[in-house]
């Protein structure tokens, strides 16, 4: 069977289909154990977690030299398969759940990625500067720009200015409307056919 990821990302290398292949089999063994994904959802996996997760990648093709930050990655979305879509963008991957992270740093071992860090703790203890902060529906936007604007890096290499980056889902309008000057939100499903795109979001915030 055809993965949804290859329809839409046809000129992957073999290693990246094989590190797509890998989290497709391990993400299930692990959630067994240590919860980081519903578990009603879990075989929703492909779609839900890891296409959902490289809408980014449709949004904005990272420069090579990038760093990004995945805030409240938990179990390494949407770092991880950005990740291994840019093997030339370092990502840092911070959640507070150590848990979690320690599933995402298996699944990065796993697939041999060197261009992944992790930090178990709060991202106001992260002092480092990146070009982008991806995260996926951890907090309101103007909540999560207050808390992450000192970790976003001045010089610009990226065809947008550097900012926040955010999927979201549902009606995100009062949450986004004093951010309208600076912010832009497109639909996923501009760029991925299956249903649960349909009311999925990315909005992007330049700090």
């Amino acid at each position: 069977m055809e993965h949804i990821i290859f329809k839409y990302f046809p000129d992957l290398s073999d290693r990246q289909k094989e590190c797509f292949g890998k989290m497709l089999e391990l993400y299930p063994e692990w959630n067994a154990r240590i919860n980081v994904i519903s578990r009603k959802d879990i075989d929703n996996l492909e779609t839900n977690h890891i296409l959902h997760s490289l809408a980014i990648a449709r949004f904005l093709r990272f420069t090579d030299g990038s760093r990004v930050m995945d805030f409240g990655t938990g179990g390494g979305f949407p770092g991880l398969p950005l990740a291994v879509l840019f093997p030339n963008v370092h990502f840092h991957l911070v959640d507070r759940t150590g848990k979690k992270l320690l599933v995402a740093k298996e699944i990065a071992d796993a697939c041999a990625l060197d261009n992944v860090s992790f930090r178990h703790g709060d991202v106001a203890e992260c002092k480092e500067k990146f070009d982008f902060v991806v995260s996926r529906a951890v907090m309101p936007q103007p909540d999560l720009i207050k808390i992450c604007r000192k970790n976003i890096a001045t010089e610009q290499r990226n065809a947008i200015p550097n900012g926040l980056i955010t999927l979201k889902g549902g009606d995100i309008s009062a949450e986004m409307k004093n951010l309208r000057h600076c912010s832009e939100v497109i639909d996923i499903s501009d760029y991925f056919s299956e249903p649960f795109f349909d009311t999925k979001k990315i909005a992007f915030t330049i700090i």
